[in-house]
Order: C-alpha cells, then sequence, then structure tokens
C-alpha cells in the first residue's frame, strides 16, 4: 500500500484566472446574461472586500477543476491576488454558478482550509471498502497548503485501516490538524457486500 501525495491540484495548470472589478451598473440577473459570474475576494491584506466578476467560462472551468481550498491567484486588472477557493455557490436545478467567493492570503499568515482525500485502485480492495473521511480540516501557511492527498489502496488487505496518523504529509509540522490524528480515514471489512457465503 503506497501513499501519495498530490500538491499540484491533480495536475491542473489553471493557477491564474482574470477577473474584473465588478460593474454595479448592471443587477447580478443580467450580469449572468451576459456571461458573466459575480463574486467576492476578502482576507486581511485587502482594504475591504472586492465584489468582482468572472468571464463564465473561466468560472465554469474552474468549477469543474478545483475545489473549496484550491489556492490559486486572480489577475485583478493587472493586481496579483493569492487566494483559496472560499465556497462555490451553486444552482442545482439548472447547474447555474450563482457566486464564487476567494480569501485573499497572506505570505506569513496561516490560514484554515481542507485537504479533499482522494483514493486510488479502490476497485482492487479486497474487502468491502468503507471510506469515513474525505476532507481533513488543517490551518498551515500559504506555502505549505495542500490540495489532495491521494491514497494508492493497491496492496491493503482485509481488516487493514489508514488512519491520519498513518499519512506522513500530515504529521510533518508543517500543517495544524483540526481533527484527532486517531480519525480512521478508509478501513476494508472481511467482505463485500452481496458477495457469496461459500458453504463447507
Amino acid at each position: 500500500m503506497r501513499i501519495s501525495i498530490n500538491r499540484k491540484r491533480g495536475g491542473i495548470k489553471m493557477e491564474n484566472i482574470q477577473v474584473q472589478k465588478r460593474d454595479f451598473t448592471v443587477k447580478a440577473k443580467k450580469l449572468r446574461r451576459l456571461g458573466m459570474v459575480p463574486g467576492s475576494v476578502f482576507g486581511k491584506s485587502l482594504p475591504e472586500a472586492v465584489s468582482i466578476q468572472i468571464e463564465e467560462s473561466v468560472a465554469r472551468k474552474l468549477v469543474q477543476q478545483k475545489r473549496e481550498g484550491s489556492r490559486l491567484t486572480l489577475d485583478m486588472d493587472g493586481q496579483m491576488i493569492p487566494v483559496q477557493i472560499k465556497e462555490k455557490t451553486m444552482n442545482t436545478l439548472n447547474n447555474e454558478i450563482v457566486q464564487l467567493s476567494f480569501q485573499a492570503l497572506i505570505e506569513d499568515e496561516k490560514v484554515n482550509s481542507v485537504i479533499h482525500i482522494m483514493l486510488a485502485n479502490d476497485d482492487k480492495v479486497p474487502g468491502q471498502l468503507e471510506r469515513l473521511l474525505i476532507e481533513v480540516p488543517y490551518s498551515s501557511l500559504p506555502k505549505d497548503m495542500i490540495d489532495t492527498i491521494t491514497l494508492n489502496l493497491e496492496g491493503i488487505k482485509r481488516g487493514e485501516s489508514i488512519m491520519i496518523k498513518d499519512i506522513p504529509e500530515l504529521m510533518s509540522g508543517k500543517v495544524d490538524l483540526h481533527i484527532d490524528p486517531e480519525e480512521i480515514v478508509v478501513r476494508v471489512t472481511e467482505k463485500k457486500q452481496n458477495e457469496p457465503v461459500v458453504e463447507e
């Protein structure tokens, strides 16, 4: 069993996105009809929260490829602002992006975020896989932020489990966990559901 760390957010190269300051002469509903998505940026590094607008095609790509807690840089009229995605608000009825909010990051100040737990080779697990954690809350300096951690389950045996403390990157001292290290992330029980019982 191997644990691999993904620090590059799935290998996605969408690290910088263009945004504009919001045009308040246009109401949000009309703004969306014009192919723009409203949003906001807030944080201690800014004098005040800034309302922004993003091209819908860019926002759509962002929603598909990034997660809440993902780090990227906003290019707002030439001003480069390192941020994490704080919230993605969607209308699930029509898959419309209602709003995106971002938290500006400060280089030497820790920020709260979440690490997303991904699985690889889970189809090779010999028993019934129980996934108990999909997100790990933590805080760290921006340079130490982690988007996802991938657990390669190849070789895991029935009856085994992986706890937070078994993941080296989470115990490196670079992140402050907001969760008990004894928490179980995944475990494998003795048999799969609907697995036939062999009578002696």
